[in-house]
């Protein structure tokens, strides 16, 4: 935390305060100082009868308290710790992490829709560009899944799904192409029927009750990792790799050794 150096304008920087962003020890780090900073808040949450989540440093309550006592509580939170100060942004309609949430008069529902901040852009990695195709597969493949996720009625579904589809045509993808990646999501999560105002709420349910993919662990002692640039002409290599490999190594101790190859990007963008 104390050995945190940066260059900027030809000059060299030490950090003397705070940690670095996107370093996982800042994020650990404030993971812990936000659980003992917050120890108190959910249970008042709670005698309120209210509900109360965090995410990092980024806390959403929803409780039936008037705005001016919230603000008076938020004053107090304040006080816990001179290093932290929470901002509120207080309504019927908000914006947490990816997701904009609102009330609406459906038995007190939450309702949600994906949310883009102000900086958003909407620029992907372009169809052309030269890049393996399953990098390609996966942007549409979850932009879709994100949307089934977030989008909490069907008629937000569709005006997202015209979104990415515009998004993902501007980016040079192939309407073709777009539509069995939008049709892969389907089948992965056994939907067999287009999506609908009347199946909509329980095929989201399927998909949000989905256990998620447990990340597996790689023994290095027994997998080797072997990264290539790739490019049009390396299409191919990938297969022709391990058919030489079974071919020369099949009766041999090191087959014992899984190659795993990964791909190098080159730089066209």
């Amino acid at each position: 935390m104390q050995n945190n150096y940066f260059s900027y304008d030809g000059q060299f920087y030490h950090q003397i305060r705070d940690g670095a962003m996107g370093s996982p020890l800042t994020l650990t780090m404030a993971n812990c100082y936000m659980f003992f900073f917050e120890r108190a808040l959910p249970k008042q949450i709670k005698n309120g009868v209210g509900l109360y989540f965090r995410y990092i440093d980024d806390l959403f309550i929803v409780i039936n308290w008037s705005t001016r006592y919230l603000l008076k509580q938020i004053d107090r939170w304040n006080k816990f710790d001179e290093n932290i100060k929470l901002h509120a942004n207080i309504g019927a309609f908000i914006n947490f992490l990816d997701l904009y949430i609102y009330m609406e008069n459906r038995d007190g529902t939450l309702c949600t829709t994906v949310y883009q901040k102000p900086s958003y852009e909407s620029y992907y990695l372009p169809f052309n560009s030269i890049h393996p195709l399953h990098m390609k597969k996966n942007i549409p493949f979850t932009m879709l899944l994100c949307a089934i996720r977030y989008c909490s009625t069907y008629q937000t579904y569709l005006d997202e799904c015209e979104k990415l589809r515009m998004t993902l045509l501007l980016n040079k993808y192939p309407n073709k192409f777009i539509e069995q990646q939008f049709n892969s999501v389907l089948l992965k999560y056994s939907i067999d029927e287009p999506l609908n105002m009347i199946n909509y709420d329980e095929y989201r349910q399927n998909v949000l009750d989905s256990p998620s993919k447990e990340h597996v662990r790689i023994d290095y002692d027994k997998v080797m990792l072997i990264h290539f640039t790739y490019c049009l002409s390396m299409k191919a290599f990938p297969l022709k790799f391990h058919t030489l490999w079974s071919k020369y190594f099949g009766e041999s101790p090191i087959n014992e050794i899984i190659p795993v190859l990964g791909t190098r990007n080159v730089k066209n963008l």
